[in-house]
């Protein structure tokens, strides 16, 4: 099964939203809930990670409603690629290099985002075909590790995931990313078992607010 998109005009799509909710739930009914509270605040695209509980149901669940672009995270395996993409994922996470996983995205004909955070690392996933570099955990090298790496990878995307939030993004913006990853306080597992709409809500347009605000949208 193939989007009618190519793996390109995903990517654009994606960096013209800007952020990316990373959905990171202890079940997939706490995760809809998450991505029905983010879509109020203004979210138009969710990466669904493997490791909630039943992913491919709710990846498919998304898509069938339409109305937002949905990836797949966490994704290290190319029977996992199919599994995603048949459900309805427009592009797909690995938080590492795994190039059967980069082959089975354009087998696919998907986005394929690969984690990285050494130039080996990058280089790497670049020669196996990765369409974007998610720098993770980006909290652990910060915005000055990838403007060093955008030096060396000009024509690289970077789309840093890992402890960014309204406080933070604008460095980020400022080393030149194409978009950023968020969990966090945006999927906080206890705001929505606790049915804290409001305060995902606010976490969640609060982090737009400055992402806009640095891109001088």
């Amino acid at each position: 099964m193939s989007t009618t998109q190519s793996p390109v005009e995903i990517l654009d799509q994606l960096v013209a939203y800007g952020v990316v909710p990373v959905i990171r739930n202890s079940s997939a009914d706490l995760a809809r809930t998450a991505v029905t509270w983010l879509r109020e605040a203004g979210y138009g695209t969710f990466e669904i990670t493997m490791t909630t509980p039943g992913a491919v149901g709710l990846i498919e669940e998304l898509s069938a409603e339409g109305g937002a672009l949905i990836g797949a995270g966490t994704v290290l395996t190319p029977a996992a690629v199919a599994d995603v993409v048949k459900a309805g994922a427009k592009y797909v996470v690995s938080p590492c290099v795994v190039p059967k996983v980069a082959a089975a995205c354009r087998d696919h004909g998907v986005a394929c985002l690969m984690g990285a955070l050494t130039p080996t690392e990058v280089h790497a996933a670049i020669s196996a075909g990765a369409d974007a570099i998610k720098i993770f955990p980006a909290s652990t090298v910060g915005p000055a590790h990838i403007k060093a790496l955008k030096s060396v990878f000009p024509g690289v995307r970077f789309v840093p995931t890992g402890g960014i939030d309204a406080t933070t993004v604008a460095s980020y913006v400022a080393a030149g990313v194409a978009c950023v990853g968020a969990g966090g306080k945006l999927v906080d597992e206890t705001l929505v078992k606790n049915g804290d709409r409001e305060g995902i809500l606010a976490a969640g347009r609060q982090l737009m607010e400055a992402y806009r605000a640095a891109k001088g949208a």
